[in-house]
């Protein structure tokens, strides 16, 4: 299909009922497309409550950038077979409000944070944050979680973890603003901020030689606290590790590619890491995009300082690899090897656009997955920018390709 060829809907996409169902030929996969009522939604994180329930949260509006871009959250309950109406969670109307992610508390409260941006400015974006203490029926106040530091932005991906000595950590990415130039991501870089009081105040410990390595996915594993990252130059995925949280070793890449898009893992009652991705990298790329937004208004650089943008020096971001296919991989050796593949979307992966209103973009991308305790794995994640997904697979799924 070209990059101009007429939007074919696939089954199910238009409607967004939320209702989970088989898939055709595939008896032992479940998926539905989670109700929205955005023309865009993108960035799915999937968890489970406490109380039993499957909640997806998501961001949604016009389009990445643009002030109309808020937070939603669904809910599968745990008896029931089809995703709830959204509610929004988020409105600022002065920025995009980004990556949101939940995360439940040794206390039962469940937390959702998320970005928010000035247009598609992520050195600009600070963290915010809202509590639930009823699973996520009602919410209060919304509160700045993280300001943004002076000269660049502040932005999350991946849940927060409970470490074994019990203090919090939220892994985050500083988007590095360059004198003169709007961020493209070629000097981002990785961090922890950790909390020994309960989420009251923070300490900060940066992943040495990370630059370049993003959304840090922080895994406890049976060796120790695994963090894989995304690649801003779109080779590999990255890995590194710790034993305590906050002296991480230096990533170093896997044997699986990455195309500068998000990555998920988790870890399976049995010990594995189960992760999704897309299993492709520049070298899959006929095209390369200059940065990661457009065609967003009030987006331009102020007079003078286009002239004045310094000549890139370094290595540079890759925008424009193929997203596809949506891959989920199993790890048994904490994550030095991964066996076990099988694709759960293919396609050509088209994004070298992210305006949805158009129907131009074919990406499957940001999965997020977890295992339920029927030892379902419950995967959430963009589909064609139009439209979140939920796949319920088995671990054994996998193995059976």
């Amino acid at each position: 299909m070209g990059s101009h060829d007429t939007q074919i809907e696939p089954a199910g996409l238009t409607e967004r009922s939320g209702l989970l169902h088989p898939r055709a030929g595939d008896p032992a996969r479940m998926e539905a497309y989670l109700p929205s009522p955005c023309v865009q939604n993108h960035a799915a994180n999937i968890t489970l409550l406490g109380n039993g329930d499957l909640a997806t949260v998501w961001f949604g509006g016009t389009q990445e950038g643009i002030p109309d871009i808020s937070v939603y959250f669904s809910r599968l309950g745990r008896f029931s077979g089809q995703w709830t109406k959204p509610v929004k969670l988020s409105d600022d109307p002065g920025r995009s409000e980004q990556n949101p992610v939940l995360f439940t508390t040794p206390k039962g409260e469940l937390w959702l944070i998320w970005t928010a941006q000035v247009s598609g400015n992520q050195d600009t974006s600070l963290v915010r944050k809202r509590v639930s203490r009823d699973h996520g029926l009602t919410w209060g106040p919304i509160e700045t979680l993280f300001e943004a530091p002076e000269g660049h932005g502040l932005f999350v991906r991946q849940p927060p973890v409970v470490l074994d000595d019990g203090a919090w950590l939220v892994p985050v990415f500083h988007c590095v603003s360059v004198p003169g130039a709007k961020w493209v991501g070629d000097r981002d870089v990785s961090a922890v901020r950790i909390s020994t009081d309960e989420g009251q105040t923070w300490s900060e410990h940066v992943v040495p030689d990370s630059l370049g390595c993003v959304h840090m996915n922080v895994l406890k594993t049976k060796e120790g606290l695994v963090a894989l990252y995304r690649s801003r130059w779109a080779d590999f995925i990255y890995l590194s590790r710790s034993t305590d949280g906050r002296v991480w070793s230096a990533p170093e890449p896997t044997t699986l590619p990455n195309n500068n898009s998000s990555i998920q893992g988790t870890v399976l009652a049995d010990g594995r890491i189960a992760l999704v991705f897309n299993n492709s990298s520049f070298k899959d790329a006929t095209d390369r995009r200059t940065g990661l937004y457009d065609d967003i208004e009030d987006d331009t650089p102020p007079v003078g300082e286009a002239e004045a943008a310094p000549a890139p020096t370094g290595r540079t971001a890759f925008w424009g690899a193929p997203r596809a296919p949506m891959t989920l991989a199993l790890s048994a050796d904490a994550g030095r090897t991964w066996p076990v593949l099988r694709d759960l979307e293919t396609g050509d992966g088209y994004c070298m656009t992210n305006n949805s209103k158009d129907g131009l973009n074919r990406e499957f991308s940001y999965p997020s997955i977890t295992q339920t305790s029927d030892g379902q794995l419950q995967i959430a994640f963009t589909y064609y920018r139009r439209a979140i997904k939920h796949v319920r697979v088995a671990p054994e799924w996998a193995e059976a390709s």
